[in-house]
């Protein structure tokens, strides 16, 4: 019989066509009928949006039809839980993506317009802060590129992060307005709203067969929406989607109050619900903080869960099949709440025996953890969780007595060590340890890199490898290539397609075929002068952005990233100031031109790391202005870095530092997308450096400091900072410099927090790293002047990268973690130009 919508049925099948002379067709029905424009009024950020809903078209037909398919093939799907997805900008990487960047730019090109230009006019989503959020958006790029039934699950924030600026070198933190002029591809589903419920009480009745039945009676509800970003895979038909829950009151207006004058309180309960997503972490220095995040962690969790079980009864039908069908990795342990959420529906609402429920719920769910300090692991309050959440609480003591008792009942284990891995740390204030729910509920938990996944077993989770060392593995982060070398390093990838060919941003092992072209002196050259273009183009954006001209002929020094102590920017600049005395000490003597670029963000309350930003800033007032200095030495601070601002500083740099304290990063994945992009790293064999110095060779890359074993002994005997400044005669003058007040206009007290932890406590060792780390950065200088061997190294570091890309990365959890996998697309394709 056939369905009486068959002839809409029959056009919606029909799919957007790619030529030339449709998409102009369909870019001006956009520009006049979606977003309202004549002919006599149109500037560059109209064409950008109507561009934007032009592409959405095509994202949307993939979409429809990569979800008939999970409907008709029934796969596991993997849902992705993070609280950060860093995006970036999404229209320039859906072109290459999709195959369409030659076309569009013959299109724009028609129009009178550049499409560079019009690429710039998209604001960065702020959806992220730093490389957690990276790494899920890289992931996400990677699962549909592999056909993987992947889908990101996290909060759509109003105003994200922040925009910062520099007033007298501070960092001053405004609100971040990314999404004001709207967003093109964003898809709005009114269909998927569900409740979030907080507060209240628990009560519990014996049920019809006998059991004891508990009911959470809350006293607030907010409504979370869903807004779906497609994510297409390259050279693939396949569109997976993020989807970003907003919250919105459940009672938008209150009439009574209205009408009797109280105009505030009439909007109140919408104020209160759309707070949480309205900042991504907010301050949680106050109560009301430390509540509005943990309500952010729960309201995401809830939301998704919601929505991942109510999909899947549509498609599957009975849950105790759930398991075999979906697979949740959580992101770090914000999301871990979602262990006792799932346990909550599947006892509650479900009715399940706890047997049964955490059988399936232990075999649902995995954790990344992204941390080796021990005071980053996040914990909770349980009075304050207990308040908002409080059947969760009664789910995860019940876990944890049921846990503890297992421990107990072997005999294995001292009490010392039943205490570490307790879910809660027995103190005044009882807390939720987050990464013990996270490990004890999951059924499988990764570090993110080989040092990184030791050290967790060794250190921080020694005792829970112990009980569980099966369910203990390492998964090296990666990076999409597709953005981190052929969206941002057009140039470069275009001289590797002429030697490789053009499979490489989807097989980037095909890049060790360059390694025959190390010594080819033509392609030397070609090398550098790509690098040397990109270079010229940074600077423009330097004296643009930062009002500082360079010398692009000098070699770029880069360390960009978010600020904390044990990225150790400090140590950088404290050898800036060592170049910088070394220049006034001899000025005749010859030194390697060097431009010194930071860039990144503190969070709001670390007040060291803002006045490290502070100090950089004002050493680059002093050192700039030098006219004995003059273009011998640069230091540029960057404002408001951001992932679109990182496309345009990567393929420019030569010296990549990741110099963080060894065995305090996790993994990094700047280091990665800088030595793809052709820069060389000087780093401590900390996270993947080691293994980017595994791929490279020890020879092609600068590597300097204590290790992660010689950290940690040198910690156990008692450290002490004046033991090595005392050896350091330069070093002291360096800290008087910084101490005495010389780059804060004589007053001493600037800086003197600084000079004071640097001399007494020095928790992250750069006094101990740093004569090694002088050291090397001197045989930097020397090695640039070789310009043969330095580009051999520059091309020897972009071959031997193959192994970190996140299609690596991914293929491993799918294969090892999840147990997904890859679905034929339904219209596969083959991408012939690399753009």
């Amino acid at each position: 019989m056939t369905p009486k919508n068959s002839r809409l049925i029959q056009l919606l099948a029909r799919e957007q066509s790619a030529d030339p002379a449709a998409i102009e067709s369909q870019f001006c029905h956009h520009l006049e009928y979606t977003i309202g424009k004549n002919k006599f009024d149109i500037k560059n950020e109209d064409i950008y949006k109507a561009l934007g809903f032009t592409i959405r078209d095509f994202l949307i037909d993939r979409l429809n039809e990569t979800h008939e398919l999970y409907e008709n093939e029934k796969p596991k799907k993997i849902y992705y839980f993070s609280l950060e997805f860093l995006i970036g900008r999404t229209l320039h990487n859906a072109l290459i993506n999709l195959g369409m960047f030659d076309v569009v730019d013959k299109v724009i090109k028609g129009f009178g317009y550049d499409l560079t230009e019009i690429l710039e006019f998209e604001m960065d989503a702020g959806l992220g802060n730093g490389g957690l959020g990276r790494l899920a958006a890289c992931f996400l790029d990677s699962l549909a590129t592999l056909n993987i039934p992947g889908f990101g699950y996290g909060i759509r924030y109003d105003y994200g992060i922040f925009n910062q600026i520099i007033a007298d070198g501070n960092q001053v933190e405004m609100p971040d307005h990314w999404d004001a002029d709207g967003i093109p591809y964003e898809i709005v589903r009114p269909d998927k709203v569900y409740t979030v419920n907080f507060y209240g009480h628990v009560e519990s009745r014996v049920n019809a067969v006998g059991n004891l039945q508990f009911e959470w009676i809350p006293t607030e509800t907010v409504l979370a929406a869903a807004h779906d970003y497609p994510i297409p895979g390259y050279n693939t038909s396949t569109v997976n989607y993020l989807r970003l829950w907003t919250a919105r009151s459940s009672e938008e207006f209150n009439f009574d109050y209205f009408n009797h004058g109280n105009y505030m309180k009439a909007v109140e309960d919408k104020q209160i619900s759309e707070n949480i997503s309205k900042v991504l972490y907010p301050n949680d220095t106050t109560e009301q903080g430390k509540i509005l995040r943990l309500k952010q962690q729960y309201f995401m969790v809830a939301a998704s869960l919601q929505d991942i079980l109510s999909d899947f009864k549509k498609e599957q039908g009975q849950l105790d099949l759930f398991y075999e069908k979906v697979a949740i990795q959580l992101n770090d342990t914000h999301p871990s709440i979602a262990i006792s959420e799932l346990m909550r529906i599947l006892l509650d609402q479900e009715s399940w025996t706890w047997e049964r429920a955490w059988t399936l719920c232990t075999k649902v769910f995995s954790y990344t953890n992204h941390t080796v300090l021990p005071e980053a692991l996040e914990t909770w309050s349980v009075s304050l969780m207990e308040f908002l959440l409080p059947r969760h609480v009664q789910i995860i003591n019940e876990i944890n007595f049921r846990f503890i008792n297992m421990l107990k009942e072997t005999k294995l284990y001292s009490d010392e060590e039943i205490a570490e891995v307790s879910v809660f740390e027995e103190s005044s204030n009882k807390r939720v340890r987050m990464a013990n729910l996270a490990i004890i509920g999951s059924h499988k938990v990764n570090g993110v890199a080989a040092l990184h996944t030791e050290l967790i077993k060794t250190t921080i989770f020694k005792t829970f490898y112990r009980i569980w060392p099966e369910k203990f593995t390492n998964k090296t982060n990666g990076i999409t290539p597709r953005r981190w070398l052929l969206q941002c390093n057009k140039d470069l990838s275009h001289l590797i397609a002429s030697k490789v060919g053009n499979n490489f941003p989807a097989r980037l092992d095909e890049l060790r075929e360059l390694e025959k072209f190390a010594d080819d002196a033509a392609f030397q050259e070609d090398w550098m002068k790509v690098k040397h273009k990109n270079k010229e183009f940074l600077s423009k954006i330097i004296h643009s952005e930062a009002g500082i001209l360079v010398n692009p002929h000098s070699i770029f020094d880069v360390q960009i990233k978010r600020f904390h102590e044990y990225k150790r920017q400090l140590l950088n600049i404290l050898n800036v100031i060592g170049q910088y005395r070394r220049i006034k000490e001899s000025p005749k003597s010859s030194f390697t031109p060097r431009v010194v670029i930071f860039g990144g963000k503190a969070a709001p309350g670390y007040f060291i790391a803002k006045l490290i930003i502070k100090l950089i800033n004002s050493v680059a007032e002093v050192v700039n202005k030098d006219p004995e200095v003059a273009d011998l030495l640069k230091v540029v601070f960057m404002p408001n870095y951001r992932v679109s601002l990182a496309e345009k500083i990567i393929p420019a740099t030569e010296l990549s530092q990741q110099i963080s304290t060894a065995g305090m990063e996790a993994s990094g994945t700047g280091n990665m997308k800088f030595a793809l992009n052709g820069a060389l790293t000087i780093g401590t064999l900390d996270g993947a450096n080691v293994e980017i110095q595994e791929e490279v060779g020890e020879e092609n890359i600068y590597i300097f400091g204590l290790t992660a074993h010689e950290v940690m002994d040198l910690k156990s005997k008692g450290y002490n900072p004046n033991d090595y400044i005392h050896k350091n005669s330069e070093l002291q003058k360096i800290l008087r410099m910084v101490g005495d007040g010389f780059f804060s206009h004589g007053d001493s007290s600037t800086f003197q927090a600084i000079y004071q932890n640097l001399t007494t406590i020095d928790h992250y060792l750069l006094m101990a790293d740093y004569s090694s780390y002088d050291a090397m950065q001197m045989q930097v200088s020397q090695d640039y002047l070789n310009k043969k061997q330095w580009l051999r190294k520059s091309i020897l570091n972009t071959a031997r990268m193959g192994k970190f890309s996140s299609d690596r990365t991914i293929q491993e959890y799918a294969d090892e973690i999840w147990k997904v996998k890859s679905q034929n697309p339904v219209k596969p394709r083959t991408i012939t130009k690399i753009l």
